[in-house]
């Protein structure tokens, strides 16, 4: 009898050698390189080659993928009339995992199992992302849509979109960083979901397509905006434990504590708890990181339960004066280097993924019974 794993937890369903998530241990790594050296020394750009081609670039890579990213910075006309006339309501990862998939429209090259052309795919979707946030943030505000350039990283072009102006080096740092920590992340769920629609053969927009769908849900890339709307809610520092004391009656989820594999602290969560501190001492706004820090004490003591990533990452953001439903399209800018990596990795090993289930229904053969009897 097949034994039943609910969420496939503890299964392994395949191979990748992109990242290494150590739940029991609190450390995660791309291609073998440790998530704090990563954050020390590299960019995002190098990163995005790392999980792309599976080594660190040469300063000749590093500027032909740079080039290639700038290049790709626009979106087509079709997609950006609809950016124009979603409506203005509309949840940003909606308009996102929409606008995504039009892209696959305007894409006619076709063979979409030849991996050069996938490449440029990945790369296009990396770049494309984060111009079709921008703008619908842009465009739902009644405010113009500021000319492309091709002289600014991939952080401090989304900052200067959103805003209209060009970012301090600090901010583009710390939504570099960001990035970073996002990039990918083993088989969590939008990856899983990335690599089941590729793994049918279908095409590189329809997997991202899946996986910004799958991202969106509040037990996955929706959390970051949770624990900002949390820590609103509870407003000051003196209403913090009784505010937790009383979801932890009711067993309610306090949002951004706890792993679905991290069985100690994130390894991500320090990077941005520092970053944290850092931005709303600058802007003297210090109470929010003393309230995250206070719930986090409060939860490890009670529950034995640490902060994710989304826990601080959300303060970050928000001390950035970035609106807080684009906390998870962020989330997806970064992850689609991860996204694409995943899926070029999975076209190049495929295998249909094609689990069984455990049927509990009424044992066949059921009697028929006719309509006049039922």
């Amino acid at each position: 009898m097949s034994v039943v794993s609910k969420g496939l937890e503890g299964v392994v369903a395949n191979e990748s050698k992109l990242s290494k998530v150590e739940g029991q241990e609190g450390r995660l790594s791309y291609l073998g390189y440790t998530i704090e050296d990563l954050v020390q020394h590299a960019s995002f750009e190098e990163v995005l080659y790392l999980l792309h081609k599976g080594k660190l670039p040469k300063q000749a890579e590093l500027d032909a993928l740079t080039d290639s990213l700038r290049d790709q910075r626009s979106l087509p006309d079709g997609v950006l009339e609809y950016l124009r006339n979603a409506p203005k309501d509309a949840g940003p990862m909606d308009v996102l995992r929409t606008g995504v998939s039009m892209l696959g429209l305007y894409d006619t090259r076709g063979d979409h199992q030849n991996r050069a052309l996938n490449e440029e795919r990945a790369l296009g979707i990396v770049a494309k992302v984060p111009l079709i946030v921008a703008y619908y943030h842009r465009l739902r505000q009644g405010l113009d849509l500021p000319p492309i350039r091709k002289d600014l990283s991939e952080a401090a072009h989304f900052l200067y979109l959103i805003s209209g102006e060009e970012p301090s080096p600090d901010a583009t740092r710390t939504l570099d960083v960001g990035y970073i920590l996002h990039a990918d992340h083993g088989m969590n769920a939008s990856t899983f979901s990335s690599r089941v629609t590729i793994a049918t053969l279908s095409d590189v927009y329809s997997a991202i397509t899946s996986a910004i769908g799958t991202l969106k849900g509040p037990l996955h890339g929706g959390a970051n905006e949770g624990v900002i709307k949390m820590l609103l809610e509870i407003g000051s520092e003196d209403a913090v434990d009784a505010w937790v004391e009383e979801r932890l009656a009711k067993k309610e989820k306090i949002m951004g504590i706890g792993h679905r594999v991290y069985k100690v602290l994130d390894p991500r969560a320090p990077h941005l708890q520092k970053m944290a501190i850092k931005l709303t001492e600058e802007l003297g706004e210090p109470k929010w990181i003393r309230m995250s820090e206070r719930i986090a004490e409060i939860m490890r003591e009670r529950k034995g339960l640490e902060a994710n990533v989304d826990f601080y990452s959300a303060t970050v953001y928000y001390s950035l004066d970035i609106p807080t439903d684009l906390f998870t399209p962020i989330f997806a800018i970064s992850r689609a280097a991860g996204w694409t990596a995943q899926v070029l990795e999975q076209l190049d090993n495929n295998r249909l993924y094609r689990p069984l289930t455990d049927y509990t229904g009424p044992e066949p053969p059921q009697p028929w019974v006719p309509m006049e009897d039922r």
